[in-house]
C-alpha cells in the first residue's frame, strides 16, 4: 500500500467521522421535559434522564442587578446570602452536608436572574432535596456569616480594578446602558455593598424570593410523578407575600453619537478594549443565525478578528466578538488587548476587519465553514444534566421557547450568503459605535479621540462611570 494510498483513507475517514458528526448534530434535539405549575404560582420543570445515577437541581429566580435601585449590589449579595445557613442548619452544617456526600452547592447572580444549583448523586436525594429547599425558602441571612461575605465582596471590588480585563465589560455595560437598569453593575461598588446591611438583605429576599417569581429545575435519574410529588411535599406550602414584581423596562443602550470612555490606569502597559453597540435579545427570532455570522468575524480561533489581530500583525494575544443578550435587549462587542505602543495599530485594525462585514461580505464557503463549526459546537453543551438545567433555567428567565433549541439545526442550514447580508446590516451595530479604553489615558488620549467623544475616567475611583461636573 502507497503512501497516497493510506493519504487517501485517512481523508476518507476523516470526511466520514466528519459527516457522523454532522449528522449528530443535525439530529439534536432538546429531551423531553415536563412543565408544572403549581397553586402557588411555582414552575417546575421536570427531566427525566437515566443514563447516570446524578440529579441536577436549580432554582432560578427572576431577580438580578436591575432590581437593586439604589442599591447596587443587592442582589449579588444576597443571593450569595442564601448559602450562609438556614434556619435550621447553619452554614457549617450545610458544607459538611454536601461535602461529605461529594456533591456540589453553588450559585450566581446577573443582570435579570439568580441561580441556586445542586448536583448529587440519586441516592442523596433524600438527603440533599430538603436541605436544598431549606436553602431557597429559609435562609437565616446570619449577620456574622453576611458581615464576612461583605467584606470578601469589597475586598473583590478594589481588587479586580487592578486587572482590566475583569471590568471592561462591566464599563461597558455601565456606558451603553447609562441610568437605567441594565446600567446598574451587579457586583455593585465599594461603597454600595459597603452601606448594605442585614435589613436589606432580608427585604430584598422577601420582596423577589417568591413562589410566583421563581423556577425549580430537576433533571436526572428520577421518576417525573414521584419527583414532582416531592417537590410539592417541599415546596407547595411556599407562599408569595403581596404583588408580584411587575415586569418593567429595564433600559436601552444609548448610541446617539460615536462615544469612548478613556478609563485611566496610569501603571498600565497595555490598552484594553471594546468596540461595540447594541445587541439583541435572548429570545430574538434571528438568535442562532447571528451567532453563526458572528462565528466568522470574532467566534473562533480563525476568525477574521483574530487572524487579522493576532496571527497575521501580531499586534495582540487574541481578538473576538461577542454578542451578551439579556430578557429584553442586548450588547455586541470586539474585545482584544494590546501593547500600549500598539493601540492605534490594533485599533485601527479592529475597525477595518470589522468593516469587511459590509464591504465583502460572506462567502458561500466561508459561511459554510462556520455553520459547520457551530453546529458540531452545540450538542456537546447541553450533554449533562447540569447543562440541561442551565438551560432550561436561561429559557425561564429569557423566555425563550423550546422551538429555538429544537429548530437549531434547521435555522443554521437555512442561513445563505444573502440572508447573513440581511443580518448583519439588522444587528452588527455599524454608526456612532461606542468605545472602552482602559489604559494609560496620558499615552492613548490623542488615539481616543479619533474614535468619539471622550470622557475621561479613573480607574481607582469607585465604581464605572464618569465623575459628576
Amino acid at each position: 500500500m502507497t503512501r497516497t494510498t493510506i493519504a487517501c483513507g485517512r481523508a476518507a475517514l476523516a470526511t466520514a467521522l466528519l459527516a457522523a458528526g454532522l449528522a449528530q448534530a443535525a439530529e439534536f434535539r432538546l429531551p423531553e421535559y415536563d412543565t408544572v405549575t403549581l397553586q402557588n404560582g411555582l414552575t417546575v420543570y421536570l427531566m427525566e434522564r437515566h443514563d447516570v445515577p446524578l440529579i441536577s437541581v436549580r432554582a432560578v429566580v427572576k431577580t438580578g442587578a436591575v432590581n437593586d435601585g439604589q442599591q447596587a449590589g443587592l442582589s449579588n449579595l444576597t443571593g450569595d446570602a442564601l448559602l450562609l445557613g438556614t434556619q435550621a442548619h447553619d452554614k457549617a452544617a450545610i458544607d459538611q452536608a454536601f461535602d461529605y456526600r461529594g456533591a456540589r452547592l453553588a450559585n450566581g447572580g446577573g443582570a435579570e436572574a439568580t441561580n441556586v444549583q445542586a448536583n448529587f448523586a440519586k441516592a442523596d436525594s433524600a438527603a440533599l432535596l430538603p436541605l436544598f429547599a431549606e436553602i431557597v425558602q429559609q435562609p437565616s441571612f446570619n449577620d456574622g456569616e453576611l458581615a464576612k461575605l461583605r467584606e470578601r465582596k469589597v475586598a473583590g471590588l478594589k481588587q479586580a480594578k487592578e486587572s482590566p480585563r475583569t471590568v471592561v465589560q462591566t464599563y461597558y455595560r455601565v456606558m451603553l446602558f447609562g441610568d437605567s437598569r441594565y446600567g446598574i453593575p451587579a457586583s455593585g461598588t465599594v461603597d454600595s455593598v459597603s452601606a448594605l446591611k442585614q435589613a436589606d438583605v432580608q427585604r430584598y429576599y422577601q420582596q423577589y424570593y417568591r413562589p410566583d417569581n421563581t423556577a425549580i429545575i430537576v433533571v436526572g435519574d428520577f421518576q417525573k410523578a414521584e419527583m414532582r410529588r416531592q417537590i410539592e411535599s417541599l415546596f407547595g406550602a411556599w407562599q408569595a407575600k403581596g404583588a408580584a414584581p411587575a415586569r418593567l423596562d429595564n433600559g436601552k443602550v444609548q448610541a446617539d453619537k460615536a462615544r469612548v470612555w478613556l478609563v485611566n490606569k496610569p501603571d498600565a502597559t497595555e490598552t484594553t478594549f471594546l468596540i461595540g453597540g447594541a445587541g439583541i435579545a435572548r429570545n430574538d427570532p434571528d438568535y442562532v443565525q447571528l451567532n453563526v455570522v458572528n462565528t466568522v468575524l470574532g467566534g473562533r480561533f480563525t476568525s477574521w478578528l483574530n487572524d487579522e489581530l493576532r496571527v497575521n500583525s501580531g499586534l495582540t494575544y487574541g481578538a473576538s466578538s461577542q454578542f451578551i443578550t439579556l430578557s429584553q435587549s442586548g450588547t455586541f462587542a470586539i474585545s482584544s488587548f494590546t501593547a500600549q505602543p500598539k493601540t492605534a495599530a490594533a485599533l485601527a485594525l479592529a475597525h477595518k476587519t470589522y468593516q469587511r462585514l459590509w464591504d465583502q461580505g460572506i462567502d458561500k464557503a466561508t459561511l459554510e465553514s462556520a455553520k459547520a463549526y457551530v453546529k458540531g459546537q452545540f450538542p456537546p453543551r447541553y450533554e449533562t444534566g447540569e447543562q440541561l438545567a442551565g438551560l432550561l433555567g436561561e429559557m425561564y428567565a429569557n423566555d425563550v421557547g423550546r422551538e429555538q433549541i429544537d429548530n437549531f439545526t434547521q435555522s443554521v442550514d437555512s442561513l445563505t450568503p444573502e440572508r447573513a447580508k440581511v443580518i448583519i446590516n439588522k444587528h452588527f451595530p455599524r454608526a456612532n459605535l461606542q468605545t472602552v479604553l482602559i489604559g494609560k489615558a496620558e499615552a492613548i488620549r490623542e488615539v481616543a479621540r479619533q474614535y468619539g467623544e471622550v470622557s475621561e475616567l479613573e480607574i481607582t475611583a469607585d465604581g464605572f462611570k464618569p465623575a459628576a461636573n
